[in-house]
């Protein structure tokens, strides 16, 4: 019985901010639920995080912003994602995001936004649940 394929989860932090605490406690919990986790570092441009996941051929693109950026940088990564046909990338965004922004971000292309306190078997919940299935591989 062939085994399953991971999650690939691709985390970045965009744009200046210079904290990355959260990201890096996303990315370890999301690799001790058993996903498999890449973490690009600080300060990427919404091309290289585009640029990664599609190198790293991953499922699902969480962006860490605590900026207040997330209203320049989402609708950008959403572009990249939608001209390099990648819609099928479950996309997600955590921090310090307003609520009156929720909507906004979901139509630019945003599947889940988590704001700080948000459980993080929540997160990787949500991320079984929506990530769209992948090519079936077969031996």
């Amino acid at each position: 019985m062939p085994s399953e394929r991971k999650i690939r989860v691709l985390v970045a932090k965009p744009g200046l901010d210079g904290h990355d605490r959260g990201a890096k406690v996303i990315a370890r919990a999301l690799r001790d639920a058993g996903m498999e986790v890449i973490y690009t570092g600080l300060r990427q441009t919404p091309e290289m995080i585009v640029n990664s996941a599609l190198q790293e051929d991953v499922d699902v693109i969480g962006l860490s912003i605590l900026s207040g950026a997330h209203n320049a940088i989402v609708p950008r990564v959403s572009e990249l994602l939608r001209h390099n046909k990648m819609e099928d990338v479950l996309f997600l965004i955590g921090g310090i995001i307003p609520e009156q922004d929720f909507d906004g971000l979901k139509k630019s292309g945003v599947s889940g936004i988590f704001n700080p306190g948000t459980p993080m078997d929540e997160i990787a919940e949500f991320i079984r649940k929506n990530v769209k299935p992948r090519g079936v591989i077969t031996a």
